[in-house]
């Protein structure tokens, strides 16, 4: 009767031994694999944009210079205003031209005069040699002055046409439309027309320039236009004609002129101080935003890049090795993809290698994650928070 009271402690020991090597056997209990946001790529068609810098430059500009020499009496224009072709912009003391006008139109009444002599004493003289009364040798003389006096007339008449494009040289004038800028000769100042014959080192009187439409002037590095005609070539790219391939600029301020321009040069040779191609596109300005010698940032739409992937931003990561995408596996794990992905189109990176036709890209959870483990997929959207996160107000 003195044993029985033992045997209940033992008992309770050996139960809890057996319930605590149950426990071990179990271990603990296994954690859900993380939720993740997927999108489901596609290869796709994009336009081919390079985005580059370059730099204004009138249309066409005209050096207005003095084409004859005096003194400058006074400027007409209004500076920094357009100007239309053939609008006077300077006068040029005429008193020494009209002087010389005057002295061309004597000389040209002069040698006409001459020359009204020397004809009517050839006529009278061919009339009178079949009669015998003069001899041929007088008529040859009098026939000898009638054509020097008539070239002496016609050399008077070219030099009465010099002095009247002399005098109208005077009167400056714009020689295309656009606008005239600063005047860089005061009134009084001596003015030249430099070298007879080239007119060099006439003096600058200002300059006008065309304003619409205006040049934007970019380069292309040869690698990058190599690596266009390569993928080209593998039917990756398509590149556009010169004709076809646009330019939009973004002015200094970042916002995004409202025009685009159009490529209208491309040079067939390499500079090789730059190892850069020289291009050319016209860009409309008839409100005149633009101005030459302003620096822009422009994105040249060259074509088109076929079987590419569009990713939302948060889909690309990178490390020191390069960029790289988190898939879905077939077998419901992570995998590492390394992709290029070196622009974009609109808010997406444009993926050009690395992916497949199909594969689930990690968008959202990314940081949950981690490659070889395994994650369940759900569509995501671009309003769609990140994990862990409450939703944006106005998507709840």
């Amino acid at each position: 009767m003195k044993s029985t009271p033992m045997r209940t402690p033992v008992l309770c020991l050996s139960l809890l031994a057996l319930a605590a090597c149950s426990s071990k056997e179990q271990g603990p209990p296994k954690m859900p694999p993380p939720t993740v946001g997927v999108v489901e790529v596609q290869p796709q068609t994009v336009p081919l944009a390079k985005d580059l810098v370059g730099r204004l430059s009138a249309y066409r500009s005209a050096d207005v210079r003095a084409r004859v020499s005096g003194v400058l009496l006074k400027r007409v224009y209004t500076e920094g205003t357009d100007v239309k072709q053939g609008q006077l912009l300077f006068q040029i003391d005429p008193v020494t031209y009209k002087a010389n006008l005057a002295n061309a139109e004597a000389a040209l009444a002069s040698a006409q005069a001459s020359y009204t002599n020397a004809h009517v004493i050839a006529n009278r003289d061919r009339q009178l040699v079949p009669q015998g009364y003069i001899s041929h040798q007088q008529l040859d003389t009098d026939e000898a002055n009638e054509r020097s006096a008539q070239a002496a007339v016609r050399q008077a008449q070219a030099t009465l046409q010099t002095a009247r494009v002399n005098l109208s040289y005077t009167n400056v004038t714009a020689p295309i439309d656009g606008r005239a800028g600063e005047q860089q000769v005061t009134e009084g100042a001596i003015v030249g027309n430099g070298t007879a014959d080239t007119g060099a080192n006439a003096t600058l009187l200002t300059t006008v320039d065309q304003l619409d439409p205006l040049y934007v002037n970019f380069t292309l590095s040869a690698a990058d236009l190599d690596t266009l005609r390569h993928a080209q070539a593998k039917g990756n790219v398509q590149l556009a004609a010169q004709d076809k391939t646009t330019v939009q600029i973004t002015l200094p301020s970042g916002a995004k002129y409202d025009k685009e321009g159009m490529l209208n040069f491309s040079d067939t040779t390499v500079n090789p101080t730059t190892g850069a191609i020289n291009l050319r596109a016209v860009v409309p300005n008839a409100e005149r935003r633009l101005l030459p010698g302003m620096y822009v940032t422009l994105t040249a739409h060259m074509g088109e890049l076929n079987k590419v992937y569009l990713v939302p931003p948060a889909g690309i990561q990178r490390d020191p090795a390069g960029a790289y995408a988190l898939v879905i596996g077939k077998d419901g794990n992570v995998a590492q993809k390394r992709v290029t992905a070196e622009t974009m189109h609109g808010h997406d990176w444009i993926v050009t290698s690395g992916l497949d036709a199909g594969d689930e890209v990690i968008v959202s959870g990314v940081q949950g994650v981690k490659p070889g483990a395994p994650a369940k997929a759900t569509p995501w959207t671009p309003d769609q928070a990140p994990a862990g996160q409450a939703p944006a107000a106005g998507h709840q």
